[in-house]
């Protein structure tokens, strides 16, 4: 079998507004190996709920910061 690698899921959260000036709350997960990337990531990405600061328009490209991921829920 294969060994099992290093890495761990992580949250990005968009750093976009929507029309009333709040966070979209919309976010991305994916996977990094934190041995080779140690600082914190970001991306820019696209996100539907923003709104653009110069034509209005919803839906566009913003940085997503990462972000620690909610805590697990057990049943």
């Amino acid at each position: 079998m294969a060994k099992k690698g290093n890495t761990v899921k992580i949250r990005l959260i968009s750093t976009g507004k929507n029309t009333k000036g709040e966070p979209t709350g919309y976010t991305y997960y994916i996977i990094k190996n934190p041995r080779n990337q140690t600082e914190k990531m970001k991306f820019r990405k696209y996100d539907p709920r923003a709104v653009h600061p110069d034509t209005g328009k919803v839906g566009a490209h913003v940085m997503f910061e990462e972000k620690k991921m909610p805590p697990h829920k057990k049943n």
